[in-house]
Protein backbone atom coordinates (compact mmCIF):
# COMPACT_ATOMS: atom_id res chain seq x y z
CA UNK A 1 0.00 0.00 0.00
CA UNK A 2 1.13 3.50 -0.76
CA UNK A 3 2.27 5.89 2.41
CA UNK A 4 -0.29 7.93 3.52
CA UNK A 5 1.14 11.93 3.35
CA UNK A 6 -0.26 14.60 5.41
CA UNK A 7 -2.54 16.79 3.37
CA UNK A 8 -1.31 20.65 3.82
CA UNK A 9 -3.06 23.57 1.92
CA UNK A 10 -0.72 26.23 1.45
CA UNK A 11 -1.90 29.67 1.69
CA UNK A 12 0.07 32.26 -0.71
CA UNK A 13 -0.51 35.78 -0.77
CA UNK A 14 1.11 37.15 -4.52
CA UNK A 15 1.35 40.77 -5.44
CA UNK A 16 3.42 42.03 -8.20
CA UNK A 17 5.81 38.74 -7.66
CA UNK A 18 6.65 37.89 -10.90
CA UNK A 19 10.65 38.05 -10.44
CA UNK A 20 10.39 35.00 -8.13
CA UNK A 21 6.88 33.91 -7.51
CA UNK A 22 8.54 30.45 -10.18
CA UNK A 23 11.33 29.84 -7.61
CA UNK A 24 9.05 30.17 -4.46
CA UNK A 25 6.19 27.60 -6.09
CA UNK A 26 9.09 24.83 -7.11
CA UNK A 27 10.48 24.91 -4.08
CA UNK A 28 6.52 24.63 -2.48
CA UNK A 29 5.81 21.78 -4.88
CA UNK A 30 8.68 20.06 -4.38
CA UNK A 31 7.94 19.43 -0.61
CA UNK A 32 8.95 15.53 0.50
CA UNK A 33 6.43 13.13 2.72
CA UNK A 34 3.51 15.80 2.46
CA UNK A 35 0.70 16.04 -0.35
CA UNK A 36 0.18 19.87 -0.77
CA UNK A 37 -2.24 22.11 -2.72
CA UNK A 38 -1.28 25.84 -3.22
CA UNK A 39 -4.06 28.72 -3.22
CA UNK A 40 -3.09 31.79 -4.59
CA UNK A 41 -5.02 35.12 -3.88
CA UNK A 42 -3.40 37.96 -5.58
CA UNK A 43 -3.85 41.68 -5.11
CA UNK A 44 -4.25 43.35 -7.97
CA UNK A 45 -0.72 43.61 -9.89
CA UNK A 46 1.25 45.48 -12.83
CA UNK A 47 4.13 43.23 -13.86
CA UNK A 48 1.65 40.06 -14.96
CA UNK A 49 1.19 37.68 -11.85
CA UNK A 50 -2.27 37.34 -12.87
CA UNK A 51 -1.64 36.12 -16.18
CA UNK A 52 1.43 34.34 -15.56
CA UNK A 53 -0.34 32.53 -12.09
CA UNK A 54 -3.30 31.57 -14.58
CA UNK A 55 -0.93 30.01 -16.97
CA UNK A 56 1.05 27.73 -14.10
CA UNK A 57 -1.99 27.04 -12.87
CA UNK A 58 -3.47 25.47 -15.93
CA UNK A 59 -0.37 22.98 -15.84
CA UNK A 60 -0.16 22.32 -12.35
CA UNK A 61 -2.97 20.87 -10.88
CA UNK A 62 -1.95 21.01 -7.65
CA UNK A 63 -1.97 24.92 -8.07
CA UNK A 64 -5.29 26.77 -7.69
CA UNK A 65 -5.84 30.80 -8.55
CA UNK A 66 -8.37 32.13 -6.35
CA UNK A 67 -10.92 34.52 -8.70
CA UNK A 68 -9.87 38.15 -7.90
CA UNK A 69 -11.34 39.87 -5.06
CA UNK A 70 -10.31 43.86 -5.46
CA UNK A 71 -7.61 45.16 -3.99
CA UNK A 72 -6.32 44.68 -0.40
CA UNK A 73 -3.63 47.10 0.10
CA UNK A 74 -0.99 44.88 1.84
CA UNK A 75 -0.47 41.45 2.59
CA UNK A 76 -2.49 40.54 6.06
CA UNK A 77 -5.65 41.69 3.85
CA UNK A 78 -4.57 39.20 1.67
CA UNK A 79 -3.97 36.44 3.86
CA UNK A 80 -7.23 37.03 6.08
CA UNK A 81 -9.23 36.65 2.51
CA UNK A 82 -7.23 33.26 1.87
CA UNK A 83 -8.61 31.95 4.97
CA UNK A 84 -11.84 32.89 4.68
CA UNK A 85 -12.59 31.94 1.30
CA UNK A 86 -10.65 28.80 0.82
CA UNK A 87 -11.95 25.79 1.73
CA UNK A 88 -10.01 23.65 4.53
CA UNK A 89 -12.00 20.31 4.73
CA UNK A 90 -10.04 17.46 3.84
CA UNK A 91 -6.75 19.04 4.80
CA UNK A 92 -4.54 17.94 8.15
CA UNK A 93 -2.41 21.11 7.86
CA UNK A 94 -2.69 24.81 6.79
CA UNK A 95 0.40 26.80 5.63
CA UNK A 96 1.26 30.26 4.91
CA UNK A 97 3.47 31.32 2.19
CA UNK A 98 5.13 34.58 0.63
CA UNK A 99 5.99 34.84 -2.92
CA UNK A 100 9.84 35.53 -2.79
CA UNK A 101 11.49 32.75 -0.37
CA UNK A 102 12.44 29.61 -1.06
CA UNK A 103 11.69 26.29 1.02
CA UNK A 104 14.01 24.08 2.26
CA UNK A 105 12.57 20.60 0.45
CA UNK A 106 12.07 19.14 3.80
CA UNK A 107 9.82 22.42 5.71
CA UNK A 108 6.55 21.05 5.85
CA UNK A 109 7.77 17.34 6.62
CA UNK A 110 9.37 18.39 9.40
CA UNK A 111 6.65 21.23 10.66
CA UNK A 112 3.84 18.46 10.14
CA UNK A 113 5.86 15.41 12.31
CA UNK A 114 6.77 18.10 14.91
CA UNK A 115 3.27 19.22 15.16
CA UNK A 116 2.12 15.68 15.64
CA UNK A 117 5.09 14.49 18.22
CA UNK A 118 4.91 17.29 20.25
CA UNK A 119 1.22 17.42 20.54
CA UNK A 120 1.12 21.07 19.50
CA UNK A 121 -1.07 22.81 17.16
CA UNK A 122 0.99 24.94 15.70
CA UNK A 123 4.77 25.34 14.05
CA UNK A 124 6.99 28.45 12.88
CA UNK A 125 10.36 28.28 12.86
CA UNK A 126 14.20 30.27 12.30
CA UNK A 127 15.02 31.70 8.86
CA UNK A 128 17.98 32.30 6.69
CA UNK A 129 17.65 36.07 5.41
CA UNK A 130 19.57 36.18 2.17
CA UNK A 131 20.46 39.30 0.25
CA UNK A 132 21.67 40.36 -3.74
CA UNK A 133 24.67 40.43 -2.80
CA UNK A 134 25.29 36.53 -1.70
CA UNK A 135 25.65 37.73 2.17
CA UNK A 136 23.05 35.33 4.45
CA UNK A 137 21.78 35.55 8.42
CA UNK A 138 19.65 33.41 10.18
CA UNK A 139 17.08 35.34 12.24
CA UNK A 140 16.58 33.73 15.13
CA UNK A 141 13.13 33.82 16.64
CA UNK A 142 12.73 30.52 18.41
CA UNK A 143 13.65 31.97 22.09
CA UNK A 144 11.17 30.89 25.05
CA UNK A 145 7.94 31.80 24.94
CA UNK A 146 6.90 33.81 27.88
CA UNK A 147 3.81 34.58 29.25
CA UNK A 148 2.64 37.39 27.32
CA UNK A 149 4.96 37.81 24.26
CA UNK A 150 1.39 36.94 22.09
CA UNK A 151 0.47 40.10 22.50
CA UNK A 152 3.51 42.12 21.49
CA UNK A 153 5.36 39.94 19.39
CA UNK A 154 4.75 37.30 16.04
CA UNK A 155 6.11 33.81 16.01
CA UNK A 156 8.61 34.48 13.50
CA UNK A 157 7.78 35.10 10.25
CA UNK A 158 4.35 34.29 8.98
CA UNK A 159 5.71 32.23 6.07
CA UNK A 160 7.39 30.21 8.43
CA UNK A 161 3.37 29.03 10.10
CA UNK A 162 2.24 25.50 9.65
CA UNK A 163 -0.72 25.14 11.68
CA UNK A 164 -3.35 21.88 12.22
CA UNK A 165 -6.60 21.56 10.84
CA UNK A 166 -8.30 22.08 14.46
CA UNK A 167 -6.52 25.45 14.94
CA UNK A 168 -7.44 26.70 11.20
CA UNK A 169 -10.91 26.31 11.99
CA UNK A 170 -11.12 28.06 14.98
CA UNK A 171 -9.17 30.92 13.77
CA UNK A 172 -11.20 30.88 11.00
CA UNK A 173 -14.15 30.78 12.62
CA UNK A 174 -13.44 33.75 14.83
CA UNK A 175 -12.38 36.00 11.91
CA UNK A 176 -15.89 35.56 10.15
CA UNK A 177 -17.08 36.84 13.53
CA UNK A 178 -15.25 39.73 13.80
CA UNK A 179 -14.54 40.77 10.10
CA UNK A 180 -14.55 44.10 9.90
CA UNK A 181 -12.42 45.17 12.76
CA UNK A 182 -9.91 42.38 11.47
CA UNK A 183 -9.39 44.60 8.58
CA UNK A 184 -7.40 47.16 11.00
CA UNK A 185 -4.72 44.47 11.56
CA UNK A 186 -1.62 45.24 9.57
CA UNK A 187 0.54 41.97 9.88
CA UNK A 188 -1.81 38.61 10.08
CA UNK A 189 1.15 36.67 11.32
CA UNK A 190 0.82 38.76 14.73
CA UNK A 191 -2.93 38.49 15.06
CA UNK A 192 -2.32 34.02 14.13
CA UNK A 193 -0.13 33.91 17.00
CA UNK A 194 -2.39 35.64 19.54
CA UNK A 195 -5.21 34.22 18.42
CA UNK A 196 -3.75 30.60 19.17
CA UNK A 197 -1.96 31.59 22.26
CA UNK A 198 -4.70 33.14 23.87
CA UNK A 199 -7.31 30.32 22.78
CA UNK A 200 -5.04 27.62 24.53
CA UNK A 201 -3.42 26.21 21.66
CA UNK A 202 0.25 25.02 22.01
CA UNK A 203 3.12 26.61 19.50
CA UNK A 204 6.51 25.24 18.93
CA UNK A 205 8.90 27.32 17.42
CA UNK A 206 11.64 25.67 15.78
CA UNK A 207 15.43 26.43 15.78
CA UNK A 208 16.38 25.43 12.90
CA UNK A 209 15.92 27.34 9.81
CA UNK A 210 13.16 26.08 7.68
CA UNK A 211 13.13 28.45 4.54
CA UNK A 212 15.68 31.04 2.91
CA UNK A 213 14.06 34.20 3.40
CA UNK A 214 14.66 36.17 0.26
CA UNK A 215 15.83 40.38 1.65
CA UNK A 216 15.10 43.04 -1.21
CA UNK A 217 13.50 46.97 -1.45
CA UNK A 218 9.46 45.66 -1.86
CA UNK A 219 9.75 43.46 1.51
CA UNK A 220 6.63 44.36 3.51
CA UNK A 221 7.97 43.59 6.75
CA UNK A 222 11.87 42.61 6.28
CA UNK A 223 15.30 41.08 8.62
CA UNK A 224 15.35 42.83 11.79
CA UNK A 225 18.96 43.37 11.68
CA UNK A 226 21.12 46.45 12.24
CA UNK A 227 20.48 49.62 13.04
CA UNK A 228 18.06 51.08 10.75
CA UNK A 229 15.23 48.53 11.01
CA UNK A 230 15.52 49.37 14.56
CA UNK A 231 14.83 53.23 14.09
CA UNK A 232 12.11 52.32 11.88
CA UNK A 233 10.48 49.93 14.05
CA UNK A 234 10.92 52.82 16.80
CA UNK A 235 8.79 55.15 14.30
CA UNK A 236 5.83 53.00 14.00
CA UNK A 237 5.85 52.92 18.19
CA UNK A 238 6.71 56.70 18.55
CA UNK A 239 3.77 57.52 16.28
CA UNK A 240 1.10 55.41 18.01
CA UNK A 241 0.55 52.82 15.18
CA UNK A 242 2.51 49.55 17.16
CA UNK A 243 0.63 50.17 20.59
CA UNK A 244 -2.59 50.80 18.43
CA UNK A 245 -1.98 46.98 17.26
CA UNK A 246 -1.05 45.77 20.47
CA UNK A 247 -4.98 47.07 21.86
CA UNK A 248 -6.43 45.87 18.57
CA UNK A 249 -5.18 42.59 18.20
CA UNK A 250 -5.94 42.11 22.65
CA UNK A 251 -9.29 43.10 22.25
CA UNK A 252 -9.92 40.65 18.83
CA UNK A 253 -8.74 37.81 20.42
CA UNK A 254 -10.38 37.94 23.92
CA UNK A 255 -8.31 39.84 26.17
CA UNK A 256 -9.20 42.46 26.94
CA UNK A 257 -10.99 41.38 30.17
CA UNK A 258 -7.63 40.11 31.45
CA UNK A 259 -6.90 41.42 34.64
CA UNK A 260 -2.79 41.64 32.97
CA UNK A 261 -4.18 43.40 29.73
CA UNK A 262 -6.72 46.02 31.71
CA UNK A 263 -3.55 47.52 34.05
CA UNK A 264 -2.40 48.70 30.81
CA UNK A 265 -5.07 48.64 28.26
CA UNK A 266 -5.90 52.27 27.68
CA UNK A 267 -1.97 52.92 27.17
CA UNK A 268 -2.19 55.83 29.48
CA UNK A 269 1.30 57.35 30.96
CA UNK A 270 1.26 55.54 34.02
CA UNK A 271 -0.55 52.42 32.73
CA UNK A 272 2.88 52.36 30.08
CA UNK A 273 5.62 53.25 33.11
CA UNK A 274 3.43 50.02 34.94
CA UNK A 275 3.48 48.22 31.69
CA UNK A 276 7.43 48.47 31.17
CA UNK A 277 8.48 46.47 34.63
CA UNK A 278 6.53 42.95 32.50
CA UNK A 279 8.98 43.63 29.97
CA UNK A 280 10.18 39.78 30.84
CA UNK A 281 6.89 38.70 30.01
CA UNK A 282 5.93 40.65 27.10
CA UNK A 283 9.20 39.68 24.55
CA UNK A 284 10.87 36.52 24.04
CA UNK A 285 14.79 37.77 23.54
CA UNK A 286 16.70 39.44 26.27
CA UNK A 287 17.38 42.37 23.35
CA UNK A 288 13.67 43.23 23.00
CA UNK A 289 12.89 43.04 26.67
CA UNK A 290 15.39 45.57 26.89
CA UNK A 291 13.77 47.74 24.08
CA UNK A 292 10.40 46.83 25.13
CA UNK A 293 10.94 48.67 28.80
CA UNK A 294 12.67 51.67 27.06
CA UNK A 295 10.04 52.01 24.68
CA UNK A 296 7.12 51.72 27.22
CA UNK A 297 9.07 54.60 29.01
CA UNK A 298 9.89 56.52 25.57
CA UNK A 299 6.05 56.45 24.73
CA UNK A 300 5.20 57.30 28.00
CA UNK A 301 7.24 60.59 28.22
CA UNK A 302 7.30 62.02 24.58
CA UNK A 303 5.65 59.64 22.06
CA UNK A 304 1.84 60.16 20.61
CA UNK A 305 -0.98 58.55 22.60
CA UNK A 306 -2.52 55.53 20.70
CA UNK A 307 -5.53 56.88 20.16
Amino acid sequence: MPVKHPKVAVLLAAYNGMQWIEEQLASILDQSAVDVTVYISIDPSTDGTETWCAAYAAEHSEVLVLPAAGSFGGASRNFFRLIRDVDLEGYDFVAFADQDDVWHSNKLQRATQAIQARRVEAYSSNVTAFWPDGSTHVLDKAQPQVAWDFLFEAAGPGCTYVMSKKLADALKASMLANWQQLQDVSLHDWYCYAFARSHGYRWYIDPEPSMDYRQHERNQVGANKGLSPLIARYKTIHDGWWFNQVRLIALLVGQGVDPFVQTWLKLRRRQLMKLSFSAWRCRRRVRDKVFFFCICWATALIGKKAK
